[in-house]
């Protein structure tokens, strides 16, 4: 019986130290900061791409022509 007991309470401290592994690991991931860094850089690379980046260099050109027009008109 005493085997039996040792070897539950060994399983449910290892299950313990799992679980606060884990915990860890999601309070990592949660982070604002990290959320908000991974955000960002994802956003930068697909800005980088050269379909996105020329399209929005050539939308950029049209409104500019657009408000000189406005302003000169």
């Amino acid at each position: 019986m005493a085997r039996d007991t040792d070897k539950i309470e060994r399983e449910i401290e290892a299950a313990r130290n799992q679980l606060a592994s884990t915990l860890d690991e999601l309070s990592v991931r949660a982070s604002p900061k990290r959320i908000v860094e991974s955000t960002k850089q994802s956003l930068v690379s697909k800005l980088n791409e050269p379909p996105v980046k020329y399209t929005l260099v050539g939308v950029g050109a049209v409104v500019a022509v657009l408000v000189v027009r406005k302003i000169f008109s």
